[in-house]
């Protein structure tokens, strides 16, 4: 029994390890994923927004604020994983078509963090971003692994072995993103759940 243990214990802890070293090796993707994310936060940042592009964001967050304006701490931390979970996981394993889900991914929320970020400190000043730097700690770069390693797989279909290359990056990143990814998450979901109930 306790061998047994000893044995789950350490296959658990070997691919940690690998899980670690993948994404160490993947750093460049992830860079590239960082890199992405801020160049379409400045964008929407400094950059003048078409109207119906306004109004379709500001339709997005009513729905949202309606959607979770009665849920308990407990739906609401429930609510943010699972919406972050599907997000991550499909920005990863949709790299598959040459990167571009993750690359749209990461446009996509890029740009409503730049917008949001404008549209809080014209209404509370620029101390505002401090308030929002929390939600963020452990939910990006959760994000940028997981769009990073997206990214990457979509760079089988380049290499001489593609099949090999196939399996090696589906699996590895899978193996990351239950492993490293997921409790990030979990992490995220607590932290801002727990803020937006106490500080609402």
């Amino acid at each position: 029994m306790k061998k047994a243990k000893k044995t789950r214990r350490s296959f658990i802890g070997n691919s940690y390890r690998e899980s670690l070293k993948y994404i160490y090796d993947s750093r460049n993707f992830i860079y590239l994923s960082l890199g992405l994310f801020f160049g379409a936060s400045l964008a929407g940042f400094f950059l003048p927004v078409p109207q119906s592009v306004v109004e379709q964001i500001a339709e997005f967050i009513r729905r949202l604020l309606e959607e979770t304006k009665d849920m308990g701490q407990f739906d609401l931390i429930r609510f943010i994983f699972l919406n972050n979970l599907q997000s991550s996981f499909i920005g990863m394993m949709f790299g598959i078509l040459l990167g571009i889900f993750p690359a749209l991914i990461l446009f996509v929320n890029g740009y409503l963090l730049g917008f949001v970020s404008l549209a809080s400190i014209r209404e509370e000043g620029i101390l505002v971003l401090w308030r929002l730097f929390p939600h963020g700690i452990f939910e990006l770069p959760a994000v940028f692994i997981s769009t990073g390693l997206g990214l990457k797989f979509g760079t089988f279909i380049f290499r001489k072995n593609k099949s090999d290359s196939f399996r090696k990056y589906f699996w590895n990143s899978l193996q990351a993103f239950l492993l490293v990814v997921v409790p990030l998450l979990i992490i995220a979901a607590i932290i801002e759940g727990t803020l937006i109930i106490y500080s609402g």
